[in-house]
């Protein structure tokens, strides 16, 4: 017999439909209206609100799509010199991400979906230990690579390291991390589109993510009361 593949996409719920949809429609009129489409930012910010959507529902798919999005990101970063998130991305979240991938198909909950899990005081206490380690070290280098806006780009390397460690560890307090990273990348995109409008469209795409990640957070908990109903 053939095994049917699973499509995740169609899974998804008519509130997660809209949501994704709705932030894929943002994002494609802020590039439109400021007369900007650039296909790389665009279809990277269009990868990273799917990424999003499937990351709200615990799922799987979304690691792979992770993989991809950091991909594009980095070159995206790549072209205004934004080293640190260049590097962030195909050096630490990559690789994180590949970590994740393997660590949510080991703790399955039912197909497709990861068992969510409680964080110890001595994971975070370990996880903070790691990210202002590495917060220190990548300062070092973007400082060298004379990596624009330095200060917000290596706030975003401790955002984003906390961030992934906790997706790791399958918990619903990586979206609040990653919100609090977004927060942080909008800046930075603000920043960047002074000088190059076509930015404009990452801006919209964190803006965006922050709104994902929020709501990423309160499904984990229900999805969580849920698995150990």
């Amino acid at each position: 017999m053939k095994t049917k593949l699973r499509n995740p996409f169609s899974e998804l719920t008519k509130q997660q439909y809209c949501i994704w949809l709705g932030s894929m429609l943002v994002i494609v009129l802020s590039a439109v209206i400021c007369g900007t489409f650039d296909p790389l930012s665009v279809g990277t910010s269009l990868l990273g609100v799917t990424m999003l959507i499937f990351m709200a529902k615990g799922d799987v798919f979304a690691q792979i799509l992770t993989i991809f999005f950091c991909l594009l990101y980095g070159a995206v970063s790549y072209t205004f010199s934004y080293y640190g998130e260049m590097i962030t991305y195909l050096g630490m979240t990559l690789p994180v991400c590949l970590f994740t991938l393997v660590s949510w198909l080991r703790h399955p909950y039912k197909k497709g979906e990861v068992k969510v899990a409680d964080v110890t005081k001595k994971s975070i206490a370990v996880i903070t230990l790691f990210s202002i380690v590495v917060t220190v070290i990548f300062y070092f280098i973007l400082e060298y690579f004379n990596t624009p806006n330095l200060f917000f780009s290596t706030v975003s390397i401790t955002t984003s390291f906390f961030a992934a460690c906790l997706a790791f560890l399958r918990s619903p307090y990586y979206a609040l991390a990653y919100g609090a990273n977004d927060i942080v990348l909008v800046i930075l995109w603000v920043l960047a589109s002074f000088e190059d409008i076509s930015y404009i469209s990452m801006v919209a795409c964190f803006a965006v993510f922050l709104f994902n990640d929020i709501y990423a957070f309160f499904n984990w908990r229900k999805i969580k009361r849920r698995q150990r109903m």
